[in-house]
């Protein structure tokens, strides 16, 4: 079952938050991820040392929150006008930004302060909402859809693998092999061929 996503706190909480977010980010650009401490975190923010370890627990766990938070899609799917052509652009997309350095930095605080796996299962809703987006599209289209699970071990699951363990062939052609691996699967259950990869398309990485 897909994780669902969590609910963003709302009020004085979501100040705090954001406050503290937004300070980790700063101070990571100015002095470093190793030079980071919790009380500089706090200074930044204008909380208490004691407000962040009330909430996070510690450095690292606070690092992890905002790692999920920065891998959040700001964006809906492009709508390319078929199947094929939207998994593509996506599979692409998500590849370039999961493996741009920033994305690598905050896919391994995102691991390391997540003891119970609550993060690594946001980050896995994020992607599954962003692929039923592009099949509930293909759907109204008429055309016929893979499962999102089947998109997801099939094109996710093995980029994530080669970021985390064995980087190469993070590239356009790689993410639109996946795809058509997925696609085929679909395809030839229904008698098709699958159809030619959509030319390679530029994205947007995470901010750094």
């Amino acid at each position: 079952m897909t994780p669902k996503p969590m609910a963003r706190p709302g009020g004085r909480s979501a100040r705090v938050q954001a406050s503290v977010h937004a300070a980790v980010r700063e101070l990571v650009g100015e002095v470093g991820r190793d030079a980071l401490t919790v009380p500089m975190v706090a200074t930044r923010a204008g909380v208490t040392p004691s407000t962040i370890y009330r909430r996070w627990g510690d450095l690292q766990e606070l690092l992890s929150d905002v790692a999920v938070e920065r891998l959040r899609p700001e964006t809906e799917p492009a709508d390319l006008g078929s199947l094929r052509a939207d998994l593509d652009a996506w599979a692409e997309q998500f590849l370039d930004e999961m493996a741009s350095p920033p994305g690598r930095a905050y896919i391994r605080d995102a691991l390391l302060g997540d003891p119970d796996g609550t993060n690594a299962g946001q980050c896995s809703a994020y992607a599954a909402e962003q692929i039923d987006a592009v099949l509930a599209r293909a759907v109204q289209r008429g055309e016929p859809v893979p499962e999102t699970e089947l998109l997801i071990d099939r094109v996710v699951a093995p980029i994530m693998y080669r970021i985390l363990f064995r980087p190469g062939r993070l590239d356009a052609a790689y993410a639109r092999e996946l795809v058509t691996n997925a696609v085929y699967a679909l395809e030839t259950e229904a008698g098709a061929r699958p159809a030619p990869a959509a030319a390679p398309r530029r994205s947007k990485k995470p901010d750094s």
